[in-house]
């Protein structure tokens, strides 16, 4: 955290691009420690993006708290990109970027192909000190945050008679979401026959994934018995089942995790667990986690066509690699959007980038065209078939090396108005429907280019 990357408050986004196996799951943590680094009376707050689905704001109130972000997220490609933008006040900044692969069964719901989970809470009750657990201890690094952390609105309104229990024992972890073992050794019983708490969910209020981790961990000469239920006020369906842990596990030193897959949850969260009348001891709590659903927007449907046509050119720039979506929340730099049905790619410039071989394919699936500007480059080849990009107003290829004939369909495409074909190595007839058409049209220096009846054209 003594170091961090910043970027200017342009209005554009900033992206990392990270590579992943398509269809596997992985937890995805992104932290902010802003430490007054640009000397601005003003602290930055400016929005999180995973592709084009906006994750999270970032909004930083004390610079020496870390501000953390964290996902799990169902790959639907080869790249997960992670974007800056939107800044209000301040710089987008960034410490760390984390990406954990997760083993094939953990946090997978049938909501994942669209929507992805955003931490809410993660804590660790009952914990010795104010430090979390993560890895070792955790083999996926989960942040297990210690319940003794002291904050505004963070596990306050603790029910009297709550104390921490804790064993040395082994207990068994490895079924649903394998909580850490250092995890459920700790926990904290109601002795008073509850335990209460409240807080603040980030990201809420809307529907959340919601697991409790229960594990009896507390020794007892005579059988007793330990069974309570969940309240939460205004959600009395959540109340119905009751929770016997050492029946439920089964046994002692056993791990039980009891929860709801999708449940509609406030941004104050106040819940209790309280005994039944038949339990001879009060609840007990080791750990809980909590996320929120964020439903995944579909950005740009020439997302995949553009993504494959920048990684054409990886090598030649930046501007090949500013990654996430190519419209969304802001276009990359060499690319305009329209906005309305949907976010479609109406332009491309790319003039003067060193661009070699053909005219890339990928422009042939970009049906809402209606700029292109590949001149002053060293593009060999043919003229594609654009045919479809019925949009197509203006067409710059000059100054490049392209070759064979002019296409015939340039002269159907109804709303050209410009045409730059000069300084080429094409050859064969000009279409007489495209001289005929009233366009701006340049096919200079292109020697062995003819208008049909003229052997050689020396006009435009």
């Amino acid at each position: 955290y003594a170091t961090l990357r910043a970027f200017p408050s342009d209005g554009a986004k900033h992206c990392y691009a990270l590579p992943v196996a398509t269809r596997a799951r992985y937890l995805l943590r992104a932290t902010f420690l802003y430490a007054g680094f640009d000397g601005d009376d003003a602290f930055p707050e400016f929005d999180l993006y995973l592709g084009a689905t906006r994750w999270s704001p970032v909004v930083v109130y004390d610079g020496a708290r870390l501000v953390t972000r964290e996902a799990v997220v169902l790959a639907q490609s080869s790249t997960v990109s992670v974007c800056l933008s939107n800044a209000t006040t301040g710089r987008p900044f960034i410490s760390t970027l984390e990406l954990r692969p997760l083993n094939g069964s953990l946090y997978r719901t049938d909501a994942e192909a669209r929507a992805f989970l955003a931490l809410a809470a993660r804590i660790n009750f009952g914990a010795p000190s104010p430090d979390p657990v993560r890895y070792p201890d955790d083999p996926y690094d989960r942040i297990w945050e210690s319940d003794m952390v002291r904050r505004a609105n963070y596990l306050v309104d603790a029910a009297p008679g709550t104390v921490n229990v804790s064993t040395d024992k082994p207990v068994f972890v490895a079924t649903s979401e394998r909580p850490p073992e250092k995890v459920m050794q700790t926990a904290v019983v109601g002795t008073l026959g509850e335990l209460t708490y409240r807080l603040n969910l980030n990201g809420f209020p809307g529907d959340g994934w919601a697991f409790s981790y229960f594990a009896e961990i507390e020794e007892s000469v005579v059988p007793e018995t330990r069974k309570f239920k969940l309240f939460i006020p205004g959600l009395p369906d959540v109340s119905k089942a009751t929770v016997d842990v050492g029946e439920n596990a089964p046994g002692k030193l056993r791990l039980y995790q009891p929860g709801y897959y999708n449940v509609s949850l406030p941004f104050v969260l106040s819940f209790a667990f309280r005994k039944t009348n038949d339990s001879s001891r009060g609840p007990i709590l080791n750990a809980f986690e909590i996320y929120k659903y964020v439903e995944i927007e579909p950005g740009s449907p020439d997302a995949l066509a553009m993504a494959s046509l920048a990684s054409r050119y990886t090598s030649l720039g930046d501007w090949a690699n500013e990654g996430g979506d190519p419209c969304w929340p802001s276009p990359w730099s060499w690319v305009r959007c329209s906005s309305e049905p949907q976010l479609r790619v109406v332009s491309i410039n790319l003039s003067g980038k060193n661009l070699t071989g053909g005219v890339p394919p990928e422009l042939v699936a970009l049906s809402f065209l209606a700029e292109i500007r590949l001149d002053d480059n060293m593009l060999t080849g043919p003229i594609p078939d654009l045919a479809a990009s019925s949009n197509l107003s203006i067409i710059h290829f000059e100054n490049n090396q392209l070759t064979g004939s002019v296409p015939s369909y340039l002269s159907s495409l109804p709303k050209l108005t410009e045409l730059y074909l000069q300084n080429n190595k094409l050859s064969g007839y000009i279409p007489k429907a495209l001289k005929s058409r009233g366009i701006i049209f340049n096919y200079a220096g292109n020697m062995d280019l003819k208008r049909q009846g003229i052997k050689r054209s020396t006009t435009w």
